[in-house]
């Protein structure tokens, strides 16, 4: 369990933005053998290891060599996305003598986490030759300096924020000049930028990750929304592409634009799964009797109770970190979870000797909601829903058990090769 820690940890800091994330999964894929599928291109049949790529989502599936057409499916699903702040397409700006960053909020996050911290920036650059080339700045970069408490002694009354006032980053002092911002990240990439012709740069949080806690029993890092989940899945892939006498098609997949409602071209709104999972069915034709043997497992972050609050959580149906995995369900189908995908996420943790507890929202404070839901509705595939507790979901930082990869891992790896 300590290692699959240390590995989430080692990823999350590989991962500052979705493309980040889906390069690091894609690294990993290839030292095990996967190739890439090009959507481009022809379609490669057969057995083994592949992976496409659009963007911030990633696939990657494997085929056993005895599969026949409607072999059933097996779907670990999660996003590569997080709340931050998203660089504005003309970034330079500044007032009263600082150089700042124009931004864009990104999701629904805790905004005053992000205050007095040391910031980097990552994304991707395009260029005009049509290629895109990945930039990562992993150190104190920008700061979103917070007002001090004798300009507003109000401030511990309740903090309020306006998106486009007070979240702008500041990365030195003088005068604003267009280009500034490109020049200096075309110099870390060693490219000219006259070349650059547009890009995507997220702002994230440069605080290595790290145990905290008497026992060290906790996992204090950024982004563990949802990344937690794009490493198990990518771990339990792995893992399960290694089993013997493999009955079912294991797939994975890392959506991105889960934060803003998933509905994008590589969102799981969009097309990108269901056209692949046509193709590991035998066509459309034949994807009927396949989908209907197959499951999702959709797989985020969930509330671990908080001592401070427990009146904003279900009394019967809290989580904690290291208790194991929460199936989560929700009447209204904000989770997809039903009784029979209950009782096969609950199979797979017996299988895989890893206990499972069960989140509820309480029914006066209305829970957030996961790409289950839209994949069960656009595939018809029965879905549950999981994920592992967390305190501080949608802030800077995030708060997990340190037993909880290695769980969600393991448990991930039995629903993956499940025949049932």
């Amino acid at each position: 369990m300590d290692d699959l820690a240390q590995d989430l940890a080692e990823f999350i800091t590989a991962a500052p933005s979705p493309y980040h994330a889906v390069g690091e999964a894609v690294r990993r894929l290839e030292a095990a053998g996967f190739t890439e599928q090009a959507e481009a291109g022809p379609w490669t049949g057969g057995s083994g290891g592949r992976y496409l790529v659009r963007d911030g989502t990633v696939l990657a599936w494997y085929v056993p060599a005895t599969a026949p057409t409607g072999t059933p499916l097996r779907v670990f699903a999660a996003h590569t996305d997080s709340p931050t702040l998203r660089v504005k397409p003309v970034p330079d700006v500044g007032r009263g003598g600082w150089r700042q960053v124009a931004v864009e909020v990104y999701g629904g996050a805790i905004w005053n986490s992000w205050l007095d911290r040391d910031l980097g920036l990552a994304g991707r650059l395009a260029l005009y030759d049509g290629s895109t080339v990945l930039v990562d700045v992993h150190r104190p970069l920008l700061r979103v300096p917070q007002l001090a408490i004798h300009l507003d002694r109000s401030v511990n009354q309740g903090l309020k924020l306006d998106a486009q006032q007070h979240l702008l980053p500041i990365w030195g002092l003088g005068s604003p000049a267009e280009g500034d911002l490109i020049e200096f990240l075309a110099s870390e990439v060693d490219i000219d930028p006259a070349d650059v012709a547009a890009h995507d740069l997220v702002v994230h949080d440069v605080t290595p990750p790290a145990r905290i806690g008497e026992e060290l029993e906790l996992l204090a890092a950024p982004r563990l929304d949802n990344l937690a989940s794009v490493h198990a899945g990518i771990s339990a892939l792995l893992a399960a592409a290694a089993t013997a006498e493999l009955a079912v098609i294991p797939v994975f997949v890392g959506f991105d634009h889960e934060e803003i409602g998933s509905g994008s071209a590589t969102g799981a709104a969009g097309p990108l799964l269901e056209n692949l999972l046509t193709r590991l069915a035998g066509g459309f034709d034949a994807r009927g009797e396949a989908f209907a043997a197959s499951r999702c497992l959709s797989v985020d972050v969930t509330h671990a109770a908080h001592p401070n609050y427990l009146e904003l959580h279900d009394p019967t149906h809290q989580s904690l970190p290291n208790g194991g995995p929460a199936l989560k369900v929700n009447a209204n189908q904000r989770y997809a979870t039903d009784a029979p995908g209950a009782a096969a996420w609950q199979r797979a943790c017996r299988d895989a000797g890893v206990p499972t507890q069960v989140f509820v929202g309480k029914n006066t404070v209305p829970c957030g909601t996961t790409v289950g839901p839209i994949m069960a509705t656009r595939l018809g595939i029965r879905t549950v829903d999981v994920g592992i507790p967390v305190l501080s979901m949608h802030s800077a930082r995030e708060l997990c058990g340190v037993a909880d990869p290695g769980m969600l891992m393991a448990a991930a790896t039995a629903f993956l090769t499940d025949p049932v």
